[in-house]
């Protein structure tokens, strides 16, 4: 039986790629598609056969993979309102990959030329798809290792490129010292000296714009049919993964100033019962929210069909009628799993103290912050003032030697002698050195940590004592936060405070400390949230025992009922 009309462009305008259209665009396309029903295990296309149509799902699921190789990676996994085979044909190339039917499914296809005719004529339609190819392209480029096997990426942007060239203004400007040196050098003084201070800040410009650049193209905002993601990464320093499920979304906001609406970017601000996510200064912010809205619908659906298909499988146990278990498709992972080789580096990174100077980082479910740098600088500072000036004696000193030909550092004549003071003074690097490693250790030791239930304070003292402090993030009564002082403000640091009952928790001197803040309360309203879930299972458990209840002692009620109106009629 044929969709109808209606019934095709009312499922069109719930795919973002639509979003923007007018109404007769709508009713266009809806009668430009054609019906095609994909039996389970059937083929739609294989990769490499050439690109003749764009595919809409209306109905069922498809699984797409790719053959490299002589070896099979899943790209996606897509199901209803989901879409594919746009890219081959923008790009003008063969399909890049198969896709199968995992269930009976039904597709709404465009032919290429209806396909092309709509891209070229509609502007609108065109930035989407633009958006939607370069997010994935991006995607299978970055291929993330935390996307699961049925997650799809349909938005994957950086800040707007302008935001870049905005901070790289301050580098440009600083090219000033340089510039300066290198016209007394040629020009005035002519001494060595101010040669190498005019090269050593033109390095250290160059160097400060390219970790600019690197740390621009290492923060991602990323939309999934499953969740919202924001991904930010200060090479060494900080490494984050704010997220969120597309089921805890309250609302999606869009703010952009003049310029900002202009040049097509601004924020995508999400609130969410965990706490809120911004997508800072994106390119096309309005197709961004519309995806998330997308997804977030779809979710709302998924959840009421999936409370309803859970209170029918609680009434079935409490009338012991067997529970349907649906059979889930089995599928590959994307990427094959590391050999051991390389999973053994990787741990032996780890244990030589790759995560060792890092302020912040995640393990596991597991988030850990330390000190801010400044303490430890003024931690060790002592160790580092006598490291410093040893070697700086040292060296003085073995350049003397080298110029004096009365004097050697090593000397064979009548058994073996050092010179006293470079003997001394190399000696005096060892103490020094176990001094600063000790210093080092006691700051790195001095964890503060949030997991997916506790908060904890860890205080280790190298070679002394441990102190562990704990509380249940569900006892949390509120937080708070405070940078104190200049540098607090300059360094972007300060303590952020946990009351729980009567106590306060501190995480003193961490980075960022709005963003601990938020890492903290997202996961207590995490955990809450997961409470009240079990609170509502138990709810449904009940109310299903009371139907049960009731479907048993039916027919025993309607008897009383009968014999107490026989009596009445007597």
């Amino acid at each position: 039986m044929a969709i109808e009309t209606s019934a095709r462009i009312a499922f069109l305008k719930k795919i973002h790629l639509f979003y923007g259209l007018e109404e007769d665009d709508y009713e266009r396309i809806a009668n430009e598609l054609e019906e095609i029903q994909i039996p389970k295990g059937g083929v739609v296309f294989e990769q490499g056969a050439k690109a003749d149509s764009f595919y809409l799902i209306y109905g069922g699921s498809v699984r797409i993979v790719r053959k490299q190789n002589n070896k099979e990676f899943q790209l996606a996994i897509l199901v209803k309102n989901d879409y594919f085979g746009e890219m081959a044909l923008v790009e003008h190339r063969l399909r890049s990959g198969t896709v199968t039917a995992l269930t009976d499914t039904l597709l709404l296809v465009l032919s290429r030329k209806d396909f092309e005719d709509l891209y070229k004529s509609d502007p609108q339609l065109k930035i989407n798809l633009e958006i939607a190819i370069k997010s994935r392209q991006l995607a299978r480029s970055l291929r993330y290792k935390w996307l699961r096997d049925d997650e799809v990426v349909y938005f994957l942007a950086r800040k707007h490129r302008l935001i870049l060239y905005q901070k790289l203004i301050w580098p440009l400007l600083a090219l000033f010292v340089p510039s300066v040196f290198f016209y007394a050098w040629y020009f005035i003084i002519g001494f060595a000296i101010v040669g190498l201070a005019a090269w050593l800040s033109l390095i250290a410009i160059v160097l400060w714009a390219v970790w600019l650049i690197i740390d621009w193209g290492n923060d991602y905002y990323i939309v999934t049919n499953q969740r919202v993601v924001w991904l930010e990464k200060v090479v060494g320093i900080y490494d984050s993964r704010m997220e969120s499920p597309i089921s805890t979304v309250l609302s999606v906001g869009v703010e952009a100033n003049q310029f900002g609406r202009l040049l097509d970017y601004g924020n995508v601000i999400v609130r969410t019962f965990v706490g809120k996510i911004t997508f800072s200064n994106v390119d096309h912010p309005e197709q961004a929210a519309r995806m998330i809205e997308e997804y977030w619908q779809r979710t709302r659906e998924a959840a009421v069909g999936m409370e309803k298909e859970a209170m029918k499988n609680a009434i079935r146990k409490r009338l012991g009628i067997p529970v349907p278990t649906p059979a889930k498709p089995k599928t590959d992972s994307e990427r094959p799993a590391a050999p051991p080789l390389k999973r053994e580096r990787l741990s032996l990174l780890r244990l030589l103290g790759a995560d060792t100077l890092k302020l912040r980082y995640e393990t596991g479910d597991t988030v850990i912050y330390r000190k801010h740098w400044l303490v430890l600088i003024m931690q060790a500072w002592m160790p580092v003032a006598g490291t410093l000036a040893v070697i700086l004696l040292l060296i003085s000193r073995l350049v003397q030697l080298a110029f004096n030909p009365n004097e050697v550092f090593i000397s064979f004549q009548g058994g073996m002698a050092v010179d006293a003071w470079a003997g001394a003074l190399f000696l005096a690097l060892f103490p020094l050195a176990g001094w600063l490693a000790y210093e080092v250790a006691d700051w790195s030791n001095d964890k503060f940590e949030v997991t997916a239930e506790q908060i904890i304070d860890l205080d280790k003292k190298p070679f002394g004592t441990e102190t562990r402090n704990a509380a249940q993030l569900d006892s949390i009564l509120g937080t708070e936060y405070k940078r104190i002082g200049i540098l607090g403000n300059l360094f972007n640091y300060g303590t952020v405070y946990i009351t729980v009952g009567g106590s306060k928790f501190a995480f003193e001197d961490v980075i960022d400390p709005p963003a601990v803040q938020s890492d903290i309360d997202r996961r207590r309203m995490a955990r809450m949230a997961k409470k009240n879930d079990a609170t509502v299972a138990a709810e449904r458990e009940r109310m299903a025992e009371w139907l049960a209840t009731y479907h048993h002692s039916a027919a025993e009620f309607q008897k009383e009922v009968e014999k107490k109106s026989d009596q009445k009629s007597e």
